[in-house]
């Protein structure tokens, strides 16, 4: 469970007695169950879980599409929302919005009837191989910078790009709009494209 915490830790910015104490009033809440070192969620998690995900990326194509806000402002902005959006607002966003299936990174909201075609990740390309951009992961929307560095790069889901070199380690250079764009072997092996 330690491993877990620690990750906790870095991916939200809390200190470990600040997790541990999380955890605790998840599992008396019924969220999640401790089994050893297992932390799982529980229906009711999963459930709730779901429901601020599907808020987050209604809230991201609100920001984005309506607003006109960045891909990292909406980003966050869209963080501070997913737990204050009531039901009635859910919905109404999702009408006033046409029902979209993706958030604009390109992950399914939940709920919607999205389907991936075929995905694989980008680090499976090769040389001069023709890609279609699918999804950049909730785990880049986190990383300082990248959704900056893709969004003006307009590496955006939908976006036809070429491989132009690669690496052993994962790394590739892709060629969207005549713009040249390095990603590491942690982003190529992250990022979903439909080849």
């Amino acid at each position: 469970m330690h491993e877990i915490q620690a990750r906790l830790v870095e991916r939200l910015g809390v200190s470990r007695p600040s997790v541990s104490e999380m955890i605790k009033r998840m599992e008396s809440e019924g969220l999640v169950s401790i089994r050893g070192q297992k932390i799982a969620l529980t229906h009711k998690g999963d459930q709730l879980a779901e429901r601020v995900v599907r808020r987050h990326r209604i809230a991201e194509r609100f920001l984005t599409d309506v607003l006109k806000l960045s891909w990292s402002q909406a980003h966050h902005e869209a963080c501070k929302w997913e737990h204050v959006i009531s039901a009635d607002v859910e919905r109404a966003l999702n009408t006033l919005l046409g029902s979209p299936t993706t958030c604009p990174h390109g992950n399914p909201i939940p709920g919607s009837q999205h389907r991936d075609e075929r995905v694989a990740a980008l680090e499976t390309v090769h040389v001069g191989d023709t890609f279609t951009v699918s999804r950049i992961p909730e785990e880049l929307e986190v990383a300082p910078g990248m959704l900056d560095l893709l969004e003006s790069s307009k590496f955006y889901p939908g976006a036809v790009g070429t491989v132009v070199s690669g690496e052993m380690d994962g790394s590739r250079t892709v060629r969207i709009d005549d713009r040249d764009l390095t990603l590491d072997g942690f982003a190529t092996s992250r990022i979903m494209i439909q080849v």
